[in-house]
Order: structure tokens, then sequence, then C-alpha cells
């Protein structure tokens, strides 16, 4: 199925130009942007890879990662066949960066297989979801209203208009934030970094955002470069829920994986500002689990991807000192 996309002008012989992401692909008739799935049919730009889609699961919240938006519940995690950017590291290259046969899932079908295996809610993920914007906002029309949250899990490349349009469809979002030097992001991904600072400024007071960032040695995991994103995101708010996770090498990528020393660094450098700082791709006791900022009661216990609350009252708030948590229950 295709369906004419939103975010785009015509120009001259019958090429167009796509506005959706910071790219402003310019595409001539029978061909597709970078993404793959935004293409010029006649002279018009269609979203040729509406619904279709590479991988469908349930899968815990956490796995997302999402830690403070309805722990402990499952989600039905669906992806399009495409990306708007080319990381080098990529740890789902193989659909993200390749086509690959798809299954065509219309919303209401989505929405109905979310339902009925008893999900909290609708996951676009594992590749780029905002390129599906026209799909995310039809399934969020059908799903929201009954009771089903919408989560992305994006790299944040997404120009101002749109994302206004999709952020009052979106419950949750986990933004990747791939380093804070856009010498490295035009380098290894393709792409600049102040559309995603934008995206992470914007986002936040009007979904659950949580940040991601991929520790990649000789990339972004210097001292200098923590110190540098965590500030920014303590500026935007320091009580996002910061996830630090372990990089293996994959894709076109061959340094070796990132020690837990760098890890366990990055993780106390990060607790200097932030409220809620996660390690994640490798264990180590007690940073999966939540505690309180004011008293340091223990809020939500974590094994794995499983979650238990076990020091947050019903009215949301900590059972030792009253507090409000910041958690979406």
């Amino acid at each position: 199925m295709q369906k004419k996309a939103k975010y785009w002008e015509k120009l001259e012989d019958n090429r167009v130009r796509c506005t959706l992401c910071p790219h402003f692909c310019s595409i001539a008739p029978g061909n597709s942007g970078i993404c793959r799935i935004r293409s010029n049919i006649e002279g018009e730009l269609y979203s040729i890879g509406y619904g279709k889609t590479t991988s469908i699961s349930m899968d815990p919240i956490e796995k997302k990662p999402l830690y403070h938006f309805k722990p402990g519940t499952l989600v039905l995690s669906i992806a399009p066949n495409g990306c708007n950017l080319r990381c080098k590291w990529c740890q789902n290259w193989e659909i993200s960066q390749n086509s690959v046969p798809t299954r065509q899932i219309e919303p209401e079908l989505l929405v109905a297989t979310a339902l009925r295996e008893r999900a909290s809610g609708i996951a676009f993920t594992y590749t780029e979801p905002l390129i599906w914007l026209e799909y995310i906002i039809d399934v969020a029309k059908i799903g929201r209203p009954k009771g089903l949250a919408m989560i992305a899990v994006t790299n944040g490349y997404i120009n101002p208009e749109p994302l206004d349009e999709i952020l009052p469809y979106i419950d949750a979002m986990n933004i990747d934030l791939k380093a804070m030097d856009d010498k490295i992001y035009k380098e290894n991904t393709g792409g600049s970094l102040e559309p995603v600072l934008d995206t992470i400024r914007h986002a936040d007071p009007k979904s659950s955002v949580e940040v991601t960032i991929l520790v990649v040695p000789t990339i972004n995991d210097s001292e200098h470069d923590i110190h540098t994103a965590v500030d920014f995101i303590a500026d935007v708010n320091p009580k996002i829920p910061l996830h630090l996770s372990r990089y293996s090498p994959a894709y076109q990528f061959t340094e070796s994986p990132t020690s837990p020393e760098t890890l366990e660094r990055a993780y106390i450098i990060a607790k200097e500002k932030l409220s809620y700082v996660y390690i994640g791709n490798l264990f180590f006791s007690g940073v999966d689990d939540t505690f309180c900022p004011k008293c340091g009661n223990l809020l939500v216990k974590r094994k794995g991807f499983t979650a238990a609350i076990v020091g947050i009252s019903e009215d949301g708030k900590c059972r030792n000192c009253e507090t409000k948590v910041d958690f979406a229950l």
C-alpha cells in the first residue's frame, strides 16, 4: 500500500523536495529519499512503506528502553524498512539499511492485535519510526481512544513542523543522542546534531522523554564527551532518564566493545547532574533500579527486562517520603 505523504513541495522537472527531516531530499520521479520509503510517483510524494513492517513482536517496555513509562508492561513492537541516518555502528542494520521482505499491516489490524495481546501500547521501534509519520498518526487515532499508548524509539532527526504534528499522538519517546559533536554526526551518521537537540528540547514538555547514548569507543566515550551530553540534558530537564548503553561491534564499525570502566565512569559523571541514570547492555548491580531522588527509597526493582514497582503508592507518590514520582504508571 502507498499513501500520499505529508511534508513536501514541488520542484522543477517533476522533482519533489521532502521536508519531513533535515535532509530535505530532492527526489526525481521514480526515486526515493534517503529513508527509502518516501518516493516520487509522477511528481508527487508518497509513503510507499505505509504499514509495511519488517518486524512485529511483543516486548517488555524496558527493552525500548523506557524505564519511567508504564514499568513492567508489554508493548507490541513494529518497524518500517528504512532509516534516514546511516550510523556506521547500527545495531539493526539488516532491516534499517537494506531492503528486506515486509508484511502489510493496516492500522486497524495493528490495534486489534495489540488489544488481543493485552499490550499496554504500540512501540514504533527497531529502525527509524518517524519516517512512518503518516502511519503512526493513523494508528494513534484508532489506538489511543482504546487505551493504547503510542511509543517512538527514534533518532530524533525530524523537522520542527512535522514534529509538532506528531507529538500530540506520542505518549513516550526514547531519543538516541549519538554524540555532542556535529562533525561526528556528519561523518558517522550522515546527519547533523542540532536537529536532534531541538527534538529533545521540544519533545520533553509534551511527551514522556528518555534519552539513550550508545557509548562508542573513539566516538563519544571521553569524559569531555559525557560531560557535554549530560550538561545539555540537565539544562533541558535534569529529570530526563538517561540510558548509557554498551556498544558492541556492528555493521561497519569494528572497535572493541565499550569497557565496563568507561561505562562506570560515565555513570558517575551523569549522576552528578541527572536524577535518573541507567546502564544498558552490561550488568552492574543496582544501576537498573530506580530510587527516589529525594529520600533514596527503592521505587522500581529491575532484573534484566523485568520490573517490579515496590516503592510507589497507587496515587503516584514515593511510599517513604510521599514525593510525587517521575513516572507515567
